[in-house]
């Protein structure tokens, strides 16, 4: 069993520096700050790197503390599908030792042993119902990732963003509902991929974004846009707007009519669930269409730490006669692994 990531850079020698800057990183450096984890250099890509601090550390390039260290760790610090910068990150792996540690998009609690040793029952439970040898290769490399922090099982068990629809996701005459459909590029991905479509309902709760949805889309017919978020009960919420996929529920000063699936009074076939960590509570309002219409449903599950137990269970638990597929899609860290239930 690969020794958790956390564990070596507690024991480890070898000088630690981070790649990126942001959000990511503070995640990072708090967990390190937790398990007493120093950390010696900050470096950026090229056209990022400036004359200014980043907690306490100078923000360099990857030459400059190369030159500086030689041999070190490198952790990836932010979260990237564009191939140009995944060969960078490919090439920085090949000269040095190179994680990317599994910190959560939202909420807390990490994917360690202690959590694997907790949950290794359910964990089993969800590998057994798991319908193809794909999704069985793709759940044991995601928990190794998670584990160690290396982005080899990553790009052992990518597929690429055709596979589910040439192999298990027949989409035809569709009625598609998008949630968290983002600026529309899922709604656009399923209006060519299901050319004979019924519908399309877009649901995105941030309005900066929702007004370039309504742009990129407004030559789809029979498309239906709601500026909501989605959840398990209908009622005003505070919700921070970020303008882009961090947009989230919580404490932030704008508020926003949240809605449940089951409350659209309606019998879509294909449903898209990408809601920021909130996929529980939509799987959750979801419950009367789930038991009257059974659609194929498309869950993301990296948000989380513990979205491969909850998320199954919540559908299972709902109606438990579907097959279940995982995919992971080219991105580095492992955001982009969705559950397919069919």
């Amino acid at each position: 069993m690969e020794q958790e990531l956390w564990q070596y850079l507690k024991q480890t020698t070898k000088p630690i520096v981070l790649y990126g800057m942001g959000n990511g990183a503070d995640k990072i450096i708090n967990v390190l700050e937790t398990k007493g984890i120093s950390f010696q250099g900050v470096f950026a890509s090229d056209g990022f790197v400036r004359d200014k601090l980043f907690h306490g550390h100078k923000i360099s390039s990857y030459a400059e503390l190369k030159q500086k260290f030689g041999d070190m760790i490198v952790l990836l610090c932010f979260g990237s599908s564009l191939p140009g910068v995944i060969e960078n990150i490919l090439k920085i792996a090949a000269e040095q030792e190179l994680y990317a540690p599994e910190v959560p998009v939202i909420g807390g609690g990490l994917f360690d042993y202690d959590f694997l040793h907790k949950n290794a029952e359910t964990l089993k439970w969800v590998y057994d119902r798991l319908a193809d040898e794909t999704s069985r290769k793709t759940f044991e490399n995601i928990i190794y990732y998670k584990l160690s922090g290396k982005i080899n099982y990553l790009l052992d068990c990518e597929v690429s963003q055709d596979e589910p629809y040439t192999s298990f996701l027949k989409l035809n005459n569709d009625s598609f509902l998008d949630l968290g459909a983002y600026n529309g590029d899922t709604a656009l991905d399923f209006a060519k991929r299901c050319k004979n479509y019924n519908s399309i309902t877009a649901v995105e709760p941030d309005k900066k974004t929702f007004k370039k949805l309504l742009l990129n889309t407004e030559h789809l017919e029979n498309f239906k846009p709601i500026n909501a978020c989605i959840s398990d009960k209908c009622e005003t919420v505070n919700f921070k707007m970020l303008g882009g996929r961090n947009s989230v529920l919580g404490d932030g000063k704008d508020q926003i009519n949240a809605i449940t699936v089951d409350s659209l009074n309606f019998a879509p076939t294909y449903i898209k669930m990408d809601v920021e960590g909130e996929e529980v509570a939509a799987i959750n309002g979801a419950k009367q269409t789930i038991l009257s219409h059974k659609p194929k449903m498309l869950i993301s599950a990296y948000h989380r730490t513990d979205d491969l137990i909850t998320i199954p269970k919540a559908v299972l638990d709902i109606r438990d006669d579907y097959k279940i597929y995982i995919r992971h899609f080219s991105y580095l860290p492992a955001w982009d692994t969705n559950f397919y239930f069919v």
